[in-house]
């Protein structure tokens, strides 16, 4: 649950006003025109590619067997805590203000301006922290809180963009500095009746300087509205509400940052953690997805190949087993794809079952760092963080 705004919050909420005066004005997008009802979200949401949760719309693993090992744009998950806004890419500039800069004084790129900067191109995936997050109820018996995602709230693509470390050096960045905080164009956020102000959330200037961009394309073309138009911040291998969406600013700060996103949000709480939660996440975790639906039916008495997607933020995936049994036995799996740091490769199976009735598949990842998907994930209050082994059950007929 969200409490309400601390003092610091507060506080934090009138030191940025002056900068959100110079943010531009934007419209919030209508409701798709196909497929299930999800307001704010403008592609079509066809019922055989998306389940629609609120404000937010989970790929169905199912839909990317087809797909290859970058998601389509219009397979890619949308994750909203809003509605899409509509920005033009005339109206739209990215300011860079704060403590942390040299001088102080703000920096303005236009889109133009921002494009002429040498560019870079990333394959990543975004996932949402809590993706996997309905698990810790249906297979653990446990009480979260948070979107029922299941495990489509992830997407890869091919990200160009330019380094944020180049724009900060044009901006003068400081040796003071120690934290930069970019905060999307999307409405702001208003729960229990508080308004928690746009979407931001701090980085640690080191992982700032290391490998994030400001991506406006995506596969190749400019970034669909949905995903951050005109551009939106990507972070490989952090969760994903590090990788703002339409992105508007970035407080550049020689003090550390705090906002709802790291103090209320996206950290652990629970029994197994410490009282005042755990330190903010940043890494994503380890997972496997099986290409079927869940309690899908199958034929006995012929061979199926079983495809799935298997990943992991810490190393690039070393193996997938996969049982066909429930767990009680397991083999490998053969990867279609070169494992790569910050990506999820391809995975295949043939099985061919003998018997009739209810049957549970099983995959499971290990890295090259030797992390394994555990039976069971620890328990955290918002749901965050589920990596264990999925239980998908089948009917054979």
């Amino acid at each position: 649950m969200i409490s309400a705004l601390n003092r610091r919050d507060l506080l934090r909420l009138l030191i940025v006003a002056p900068a959100a005066a110079h943010l531009p004005a934007v419209a919030p997008a209508a409701a798709a025109p196909a497929g299930p009802a999800a307001p704010g979200i403008l592609k079509p949401l066809p019922p055989e590619i998306f389940t629609v949760r609120g404000t937010n719309a989970e790929t169905k693993p199912a839909a990317l067997r087809a797909t290859g090992l970058l998601t389509p744009a219009d397979h890619f998950f949308v994750r909203n805590h809003t509605s899409t806004p509509r920005i033009a890419e005339s109206d739209w500039k990215l300011t860079v203000w704060g403590s942390g800069l040299h001088g102080r004084r703000p920096v303005d790129f236009s889109y133009g301006r921002l494009r002429s900067l040498p560019s870079v191109t990333r394959t990543a995936v975004v996932e949402c922290a809590g993706n996997g997050r309905s698990f810790y109820t249906t297979q653990q018996g446990e009480t979260v809180t948070g979107t029922a995602w299941t495990l489509g709230a992830i997407g890869a693509a091919r990200w160009r963009g330019v380094r944020l470390r180049d724009v900060l050096h044009y901006a003068g960045v400081s040796s003071s500095a120690v934290d930069v905080m970019p905060r999307g164009l999307d409405d702001p956020f208003v729960s229990n009746g508080v308004d928690l102000g746009r979407v931001r959330r701090p980085l640690p200037l080191a992982k700032a300087l290391d490998d994030v961009i400001l991506a406006y394309e995506m596969n190749g073309e400019p970034l669909p509205h949905d995903h951050g138009f005109p551009v939106r911040v990507i972070v490989p291998s952090w969760i994903g509400i590090a990788s703002i969406k339409w992105l508007g600013d970035i407080e550049v700060s020689d003090t550390p940052l705090a906002s709802p996103w790291n103090t209320d949000f996206y950290r652990l709480f629970g029994p197994a953690h410490p009282p005042s939660g755990s330190a903010p996440l940043a890494r994503q975790t380890i997972k496997s997805a099986i290409e079927l639906p869940l309690g899908a039916t199958l034929e006995a008495g012929r061979t199926h190949r079983l495809t799935g997607r298997a990943w992991s933020a810490a190393a690039p995936v070393r193996e997938v087993e996969i049982s066909t049994d429930g767990g009680s036995h397991w083999r490998r799996t053969r990867l279609r794809d070169t494992p790569r740091r910050n990506g999820w490769v391809r995975w295949t199976a043939d099985w061919r079952p003998h018997r009739t009735g209810p049957a549970e598949l099983l995959a499971r990842t290990t890295d090259r760092s030797g992390n394994t998907q555990p039976a069971r994930s620890v328990h955290n209050t918002q749901g965050y963080l589920f990596d264990a082994v999925v239980r998908h059950p089948v009917t054979l007929v």
